[in-house]
């Protein structure tokens, strides 16, 4: 079924009961892609500069994860670790997929290390992009992300805070991005999702070291040298700790890798895949 006319509308599939709108192009080896946590992202606002350029290689698939985006919000659900991959899982199995790559970004890299570690027989390479997933201590970045009160002027300094070159924050991206945060239960769910002390919701996307220790998945980390909002030492973390990692870090660069750097990310998830 196909939504309205909106680029960040796409497909809808019945996902373990929740209506689950994403985005589905090319052909070949599937790769899902899960989006952050910002104030009225979608899977579209996201990744919507390499979808296109992926998806001449490879079939790329990017939901809106419940809680988010276009994405069925069920009513009384807490929003968690737990659910969130429970939805991811339920989305591959309603699409019929045995075994997929996954491509996290930040919230959704802690994600896809959950899908990896649970249900290793699902995943096969991973991507890891500003990921969560180990710990470390509250940024003032992130503390500001998932604080977020709708404002323009507030998504104006978010934005800020993501991108290291601010030649891509203007006026008009502050007011789309700001109105895509005020449509229609977006931010009640987001409000619900890491309340103060959001140190905890830190800790909640935490997957113990032990663990991730033991995955063989061959993985690529991506981080931004420049990053506010999660801490370049979180790859450097994730890199000790997966056996058969690679680390890729850009200088100039905040939380934005796929935005700021959307070619060279782009060709480095082209031959990482690929090969």
């Amino acid at each position: 079924m196909k939504h309205e006319n909106s680029p960040e509308h796409g497909l809808v599939i019945d996902a373990g009961g929740i209506a689950t709108n994403y985005h589905d192009q090319g052909e070949g080896y599937p790769t899902l892609f899960i989006h952050g946590s910002g104030p009225g992202v979608t899977a579209w606002a996201n990744w919507r500069l390499v979808l296109p350029v992926l998806a001449t290689q490879m079939r790329v698939i990017a939901p809106d994860i419940v809680g988010f985006g276009y994405t069925q919000r069920p009513e009384g659900i807490r929003y968690g670790r737990q659910v969130w991959v429970k939805h991811l899982l339920d989305f591959i199995d309603a699409l019929g997929l045995d075994k997929v790559n996954l491509v996290g970004n930040s919230f959704g890299g802690a994600l896809a290390l959950a899908m990896a570690v649970d249900h290793p027989e699902r995943v096969n390479k991973l991507v890891l992009m500003g990921s969560v997933g180990v710990a470390f201590e509250l940024t003032p970045g992130l503390d500001a992300v998932w604080g977020y009160e709708p404002s323009i002027a507030s998504m104006k300094a978010l934005l800020e805070v993501f991108a290291f070159n601010h030649d891509l924050v203007n006026d008009d991206l502050a007011r789309m991005r700001y109105e895509a945060s005020i449509r229609p239960g977006f931010q009640e769910a987001f409000a619900s999702m890491f309340p103060a002390p959001r140190q905890a919701g830190i800790d909640k996307l935490t997957v113990p070291v032990e663990q991730l220790s033991t995955l063989k998945n061959r993985t690529l980390i991506v981080h931004g040298h420049e990053d506010q909002v999660i801490p370049v030492a979180n790859s450097h973390r994730l890199f000790e700790l997966l056996e058969n990692a690679e680390l890729h870090v850009f200088r100039k660069c905040g939380h934005w890798v796929q935005i700021e750097h959307a070619e060279r990310f782009a060709s480095l998830l082209k031959e990482f895949l690929r090969s």
